[in-house]
């Protein structure tokens, strides 16, 4: 696979006029725990991509609209979907509210839509019958077919498409909730998984993957050690935050002294999080059109294009 390589200053001129929409109490609200976001990155990393896919979608809406016409049949509305993938931590949550926030601003595909792959893990007490519970977040732990349904009735138009609802806090997926998702412009399909091939099994290729769906996708990606710096302070942050409510299944670690809370981050990151981003994730990257490069503090610094 052969890709364009942009420094951060050669990708920010790709902006080209394209304005800030976001204000500083944006920036705030999108940024997630322990995420640096400044206003900088956002207009030298992630305004050329919101032009980018404000231009890709204006081609694809067009694309379809001919093709309905060609079949001489009313032009329906089938969403672009944007599938981004990355390792935990790494800040991908945080770039798909963001790119969210931005692409909803454009005046031809006001709606846009978010979706994580978090409502498909299967319930807790099913990994636990399947002995999964340590491997939340592998392939094996999704319901794949689920997933599949999802972004095929996304592409076929349908006019609702729900997807189930996850609670982090709960750490378990919340029983009889979804989001309904009803002919956006636009939508994001965000998770550790989206790029996979395969449903954990060794040497397993799916015939259909969720990412023949997408129209486009996006790899956030860091080196190992940054990353696993990052899981360990935002689990202390955690910690001092949502692990102090009685109603968090992380509520054991609230009370753990911060050498004993950073060595148990450390463990889990090394022994499960870890060991899914060498085995599934990354080997995923460059099957992204769009690959970010973060640098140790967490700013984008190389930005990488499929031809």
């Amino acid at each position: 696979m052969t890709f364009m390589d942009f420094t951060r200053a050669e990708w920010a001129s790709l902006r080209a006029a394209t304005p800030l929409t976001l204000a500083p109490e944006d920036l705030e609200r999108i940024r997630g725990l322990n995420d640096r976001l400044s206003q900088d990155e956002v207009e030298q990393v992630h305004l050329p991509i919101s032009r980018l896919l404000n231009l890709q979608v204006a081609a694809v809406q067009q694309l379809n609209r001919a093709t309905d016409t060609f079949l001489g049949r009313p032009s329906a509305l089938r969403p672009y979907v944007i599938g981004i993938a990355g390792s935990v931590a790494v800040g991908k949550s945080t770039t798909a509210r963001l790119l969210q926030a931005l692409l909803s601003r454009w005046p031809d595909h006001p709606r846009v839509d978010l979706v994580t792959t978090d409502g498909f893990l299967y319930p807790n007490a099913v990994l636990e019958a399947r002995g999964l519970m340590d491997r939340k977040g592998f392939p094996e732990s999704y319901d794949r077919r689920r997933l599949l349904a999802f972004v095929w009735e996304l592409k076929a138009g349908l006019p609702r498409v729900s997807a189930p609802v996850y609670s982090h806090l709960a750490y378990d997926i919340v029983p009889g909730a979804e989001q309904v998702v009803g002919r956006p412009d636009v939508v994001i399909v965000e998770g550790l998984n989206v790029l996979q091939t395969g449903d954990g099994r060794p040497g397993a290729v799916a015939t259909t993957v969720v990412s023949d769906f997408f129209d486009f996708a996006i790899f956030v990606d860091a080196d190992e050690t940054d990353v696993e710096r990052w899981y360990v302070e935002r689990f202390l942050a955690l910690r001092d935050t949502v692990f102090r409510d009685p109603q968090s299944y992380f509520h054991r670690y609230a009370a753990l002294a911060d050498a004993e809370a950073a060595k148990e981050a450390r463990r889990i990151w090394r022994t499960i999080n870890l060991v899914n981003l060498r085995t599934n994730i990354a080997p995923t990257r460059d099957r992204a059109n769009l690959i970010l490069e973060k640098g140790p503090d967490h700013s984008v610094r190389r930005v990488r294009l499929r031809r």
